[in-house]
Order: C-alpha cells, then structure tokens, then sequence
C-alpha cells in the first residue's frame, strides 16, 4: 500500500522542514492520520505510513528528515494506542481486544528500533530527538515497552555519557520514566537484565558510573526483584566505584553497598563475593579497603561455616590490613582476625591447614611488626589445634622461623621462640631446633650477640633448662670450629651465671659432689665447656669443685692466657659486685665465713689467689678481688698448711662431723668423688686446649706468611706478647709471697711481686670480643 495516497505532500514537506514548528504540526497531522486508519481498521495502510516514516525520513542522509522521522514516528505512536485505549471501553468480547492489543504491539515493535538507532547519530540534535521522540512513545505504551529494556538501557548508558548537555538532559529525563516503568512492571527480567550490567560495571566514565549505582539503587528498592542473589556479578565493580575521583559517585557506591550489607542474612553465595572482597581489601584506596574490610568482618561473622574454604584468602587480606595506616581499617581487621581465629573449623570440613601456614609464613616478611606478631599467633594456633597436620608441613615453615628469630622486634622474637617450643616437645624436632640454632649462630655472630641470651633465656623457660643446656653441650662438643665454639660456650656460661631464669640450673650445680643429677649435669656440660679455660673455672667455682678449679688454673699455658681470657676473668670477678647478683653476694657471705677458717678450704683459697695472679695488677677486677682477700687472716698461710694441700687426701679437710661442706664426700680417691673422675677431666681440657692452640698457632702461621709476602729479604722481629712474662704454674709456687703481698698493699710499690711485669703488656680493655655478650 503506497503511503504517499494516505498521507499529503504538503504534511510530508512539512515534516522534513527546518522549523520545529512545521515538524511538530505535520506530526499532528500524521497522528490524526494514524487514528483514522486504526479506527477503521485499515494495518495495511497503518504499516505503509511507518515503513515511510523509517525509510524515507529516519534513514535519510537529511539531518531535517531524520529529526522529522522521529517526531513522526512518536506521533503515529501515539495515534496506535489512543485508539486501542478507545477499544478498552468498546470492546467486550477479550477476543477482539486481544487482537487490537497484538496489532499494537507489532506496530510498536516496528517503530522502536529506528528510534533506538538514531540514538548513535552523528548529529546531537537528532540524538536529542530520538530522547524526546522514545520519551514520548514510552509515556505511552508503558509495560509494552519492556520487551526492548536492554536496548534501551545499552542506549541511555551511552547517552549519559554524551558530549552534548542537551542530549544528557533528554536521556536523564528518559532514564527516570524508563525507571518509573520497570519498577510497576511484572514483565521485567533481572536474570537477562545482570549480563548487561555486569559488562558495563568496570566502565571508568563518572557519568555512566552514576548512571549504573542509581539503576542498581532502584532495582534493589523493587520487592519482586531480588538483586541481592546477583551481589556477585555486580558486587567489584560497586568497590571500584568507591575510589572515583568523584566523591558523589564515591557516596552514592557507598551508599548501596551499605544497603545491601544491610540485606545480607544468610546468602548461600558468600564464596564469590568473598574473592571480590579478598581482592578489594589489598586496594590503594583506603575507603576501599574500609569498606572491603567491613564486608568481610560481616560475612565472616555471618558466614561463619561456609566461608571455610576461602579461610587462608580471608587470612591474606586481614594480616596486611592490621598494620593500615588508617586506624579504622585497624580496628576492623583486628576484630575480623579475632572472629576468624574463633571459630573452630577442621580439615574435614574442608579447612586447609597447609593454606593457612603458607599465608602465615608469608606474613613473617611483612616490614609491619603487627602483622609478622598475629601471623606467629596464627602459627601458635594452628599448632595447639592441628599439631599433627602443622608438623607434616613443618619443612615449609621451619627455615622462615628461624629466620624471625633476628627479627628486630622483641615481641616478635619471643612469640617465635614460643612456637619453636611448641614444635620441640617431640625429641627429634628438639633435636632439630637446638641444631639450626647453634647452626645459625655459627652462621651469623651478630645473631649470637644482639639475641643469644634472649633466645636461651626464654627457651629455658619454655622448655627445661636442664635439657636446653645438655643438648647445647653435646652439639658443641663436637663443633669443627674451635673458635665459634668457644665463643658460643663462653655465651652460654654467661647465661648460666646471670639469668634468673636459669637459678635452679645453678642450684643443681651446686650439689654436683653430693647429688647424682648435679653431678651428670656437671659432667654434662664439661665435655663443651673445655673449648673456655674461662668458662671451666666459672664452671667448677660454682659447682664447688675448688680443688679441680685450681689445678685448672695450674694447667694453664702462656698461650692460654691471653687478653680474651683476661677479659673474661674481669667479667667473672665483676658479677660478684654488680646489684643484679646480689645471690651471689650473699654466697660470698658464706665464702667469707669459709675464708676465716682457710686451714680447711686451702683449694678454695688456692683457686682465687691463682685468678688474682693472672690479673694485671693495675686492672679494677685486681684491686676487687684482693680487696675481698684482704680479710683473709695473715696467719692463714702457714708453710705446714702449705704443704697439706699437696699430700694426702685434699677433701678430708672440708668434712665436718661427717657433713658434707665443701668439695666433695669422703672419698679416699683423691681424683674421683661422687663419681666425677677429675683427673680424666684435666686430661679432657688439657686435650682440648692443645687443639685450640694448635689451631691458633696454624692461623697466626697463615697470617705470617701473608706478611712476610711483603717483604723478599728482611725478617720482621716477632713483638713480645701480651703475657709473655705471666708464668701462671711458677706463680703459683710463690702463693705465701703473694699472700702476703695482698695482706700489705702499701709495700707493692717498693719491692717487685712474681707478676708485676704483667701491668705492663696485659690489656685493661673491657671491650667485648666477637659474639660475646656484655654484663
């Protein structure tokens, strides 16, 4: 049917004039025109006049024509349903309105998409017709028009964005009718709807952004449509929003996570938007991070149970967020932890320990002290739940805590000695833990000096000190290197003689001539503590071993008497004046006591005055130790008390009443009491010594001969040593000399003592040597 007969030429020139105002009225003629052939029932000529209006006029090159196609369209439009809201009244058999109603809506279904493809015109203002031309026909047709809702909404999300302020406007007043009739509409699909609108989410444009939070915002408002359930598909892209440039749209993407965090009960897909979360809660953004936190504090409070599976991704996101420079995000996370760690959950619910330890693990490099702290609490958890799942990933975890273990964090240091301890309650893992320790220690000196003692200390404490001690001893009884061997010994003693914590070690020490298990522990420790004359003497002083002490004294070389040992000679005579050992200050009491019988503990007298001879006599430790002699009596030093030390059995002197009061128990073996061989000992000492000189000797013989490279024909004369001039075995023969020398202080300047030449080459220095550590 040829349209050109219904419509006339003069409406259809007016239709494509340049005026609004000939298009509007020639609009009005072809809405009149509609009416007529819908009343009378002629769809051919109905179709005629719209395929015109597309043809000719929406598809012309004609910017005019296309703006006159589209008011044309939006008239004939309203022409169509006019008439069939007249049949509304009219008809009453539904058979005949049904048939008008499906006649309309094929012609609706015709008029649209030209409408819908002029949207994309190159010309702004025949894209704000086509605003006003859809505007126009959706005000009309209402619920017929959902069946084209994607289109539309693909179109309107492209027209918000629009270069032209005027087009905006339109497509804004468009969006709002549109929105009005989705809400009251029952034919609105949100499953064909969510596709659409995920696509667009991640879309960074600020106007398309406020175009899709206010769609999400409405379609949540409806009843009937649950948006909830589809949270996931659209749920990142409402967190990217919240770190727009823009703080409306940052409000508005706020505002609807607010809402729908409100919403959520018990929503079965926690899964997915956990990931979402997980992801979100690391962004650079902080009131993205807020936010992402705060959903995840609420689902794992809600969640519980089903977020299981996602526990060690949950884990990953709190730990760095405990350490946030923003103080809420602090807060959150670290009650999340808290909840997190709460629940009981098992691997057979799908709880994957190995998961956890890995991200704990990797939380021990964070730079953020709070974090590595919770991930070590995390650690210490999983092992008093799941000891023996932790223990069979054990090699994955070990090394990295045993690094934490130079952490600059006390705290930090202490949590993992602590699970370290945990670890070690099995024997072989006890075994391992002291292995890696001494291995670590050899490997890093600092490691040994700035956190030696702490390390010891507190394992004492976590672990038995008896047990600690002996493991240490047997491991480095059999240390390759002579030099760190000593070193480590030395640190040990140290401890031993100055930590609270080791007092009842002391205690047990103490009763090595009289107890069994002071004795094995004696024995124990011995056999490592050879590697330091200094550490055997503080060893015997302190298990009362006087005798042996002495001949330990005695059986020193000039080679041993160097300034490392000086120093630590200071330091073992120091620990009797500092107020920290006041313990030992009242043993002192108890020692003077014995000093005012000194026929009977001639050992004990013999051991001391052999220490102040290897002091330089200008030296502090020197003057505090003769200062204690000094109250020895004059009389003490008798020739024939002399000469009882060396015959017959030194131990019969100390008994009383057949109570045991100093070195030993009767025994008429002079070199075995209580079971202690101490003449093997000797020889045990005295035989490591020879392998520590030997290696001294061999590493000076190496430097020798680097030196001499310098030099092709003259010999460098070798500078007298430190102690050259002590001769500790012949000033021991000179004890009554020197006695009496401490008894007369006022005489040493005028005649010379067996070592005064000492004051001129022994070191006064109180530095510490490499690893060791500073009362």
């Amino acid at each position: 049917m040829d349209a050109l007969s219904v419509i006339p030429a003069a409406v259809l020139r007016n239709l494509s004039d340049k005026l609004y105002e000939k298009r509007k009225n020639a609009a009005l003629e072809v809405e009149g025109i509609v009416k007529q052939l819908a009343a009378a029932g002629d769809h051919d000529k109905i179709t005629a006049v719209i395929n015109l209006l597309t043809q000719e006029f929406t598809f012309s090159p004609q910017a005019n024509h296309r703006k006159g196609g589209l008011i044309g369209l939006a008239a004939a439009t309203v022409g169509l349903t006019s008439e069939a809201s007249q049949h509304l009244e009219v008809f009453q058999g539904g058979l005949a309105l049904n048939e008008c109603l499906e006649i309309t809506e094929i012609r609706i279904k015709q008029i649209v998409p030209p409408v819908l493809k002029s949207f994309a015109d190159q010309d702004s203002r025949v894209r704000y017709y086509a605003c006003e031309a859809l505007y126009n026909i959706a005000k009309v047709v209402r619920g017929d028009f959902i069946v084209f809702f994607n289109q539309i909404f693909d179109a309107l999300c492209k027209l918000s964005a629009d270069s032209d302020a005027n087009v905006q406007s339109a497509a804004h007043l468009l969006d709002r009718l549109v929105k009005d009739i989705v809400t009251e509409s029952d034919q609105f699909s949100i499953e064909e709807f969510i596709p659409l609108l995920r696509e667009r989410m991640n879309v960074l444009n600020p106007y398309v952004r406020q175009f899709l939070v206010g769609w999400i915002t409405v379609l949540d408002s409806v009843p009937d449509i649950d948006m909830l359930g589809f949270l996931p598909d659209f749920l990142d892209g409402l967190f990217n929003m919240l770190s727009d440039s823009s703080h409306e749209i940052r409000q508005q993407a706020d505002s609807a996570l607010s809402e729908f965090l409100q919403e959520i009960k018990n929503s079965p897909d926690y899964g997915r938007m956990a990931e979402i979360l997980v992801q979100r809660a690391a962004s650079p953004d902080e009131f993205t991070r807020l936010t992402a936190i705060t959903w995840i504090y609420e689902f794992v409070k809600l969640g519980g149970d089903q977020l299981v599976p996602y526990y060690a991704d949950i884990l990953g996101a709190i730990l760095p967020c405990i350490s946030d420079k923003e103080e809420k995000i602090r807060v959150v996370a670290r009650e999340t932890n808290e909840e997190l760690r709460a629940i009981q959950a098992v691997p057979a619910e799908g709880f994957d320990v190995g998961a956890i330890l890995s991200i704990a693990r990797r939380q021990l490099s964070s730079e953020w002290e709070s974090t590595r702290v919770e991930a070590l609490h995390w650690i210490s958890t999983l092992l008093n739940r799941h000891r023996a799942e932790v223990l069979n990933f054990l090699n994955d975890i070990f090394d990295t805590l045993l690094k934490a273990l130079s952490d600059p964090s006390d705290e930090v240091v202490l949590l993992v000695l602590e699970v370290h301890a945990c670890i070690a309650k099995d024997p072989q893992h006890f075994r391992h833990l002291v292995v890696f320790l001494v291995h670590n220690f050899r490997d890093d000196n600092s490691l040994l000096e700035r956190r030696g003692a702490l390390i010891i200390r507190r394992l004492c404490v976590l672990l038995d000190a008896e047990r600690v001690y002996r493991e240490f001893s047997t491991i480095l009884e059999g240390e390759d290197d002579l030099d760190f061997a000593s070193i480590m010994v030395q640190a040990l003693n140290l401890i031993l003689l100055t930590s609270s914590e080791l007092s009842g070690l002391r205690s047990l020490l103490k009763q090595s001539l009289v107890n069994p298990s002071g004795r094995d522990l004696f024995v124990s420790l011995y056999a490592s503590w050879c590697h330091s004359p200094m550490a055997i003497i503080s060893l015997c002083l302190l298990a009362q071993t006087y005798q042996h002490a002495s001949s330990v004294i005695q059986s020193l070389v000039e080679e041993d008497i160097n300034v490392k040992f000086l120093v630590q000679l200071d330091k073992l005579v120091r620990l009797l004046e500092t107020p920290i050992f006041a313990y030992l200050r009242l043993q002192d009491l108890v020692l003077l006591s014995k000093l005012l019988e000194p026929g009977r503990y001639i050992w004990l007298l013999k051991a001391l005055y052999g220490l102040l001879m290897l002091l330089p006599q200008q030296s502090a430790a020197f003057k505090i130790l003769r200062t204690r002699l000094k109250t020895v009596p004059p009389s003490s030093f008798s020739g024939e008390q002399m000469k009882r030390t060396s015959s017959g059995n030194p131990y019969s002197q100390i008994l009383h009443q057949s109570q045991v009061i100093e070195d030993g128990d009767v025994n008429h073996d002079a070199n075995v009491h209580n079971g202690i061989n101490f003449a093997s000992r000797l020889q045990q000492f005295e035989h490591m010594q020879r392998l520590h000189r030997m290696r001294s000797k061999s590493s000076q013989a190496h430097i020798h001969i680097n030196s001499t490279s310098y030099s092709s024909s003259k010999l460098i004369p070798r500078a007298p040593k430190v102690n050259d001039r002590v001769k500790p075995p012949m000033a021991l023969k000179g004890l009554e000399l020197v006695a009496k020398e401490v008894q007369r202080p006022e005489e040493a300047t005028r005649r010379p003592v067996p070592v005064s030449e000492m004051n001129k080459t022994a070191s006064r220095s109180s530095r510490r040597g490499p690893g060791q550590l500073q009362v």
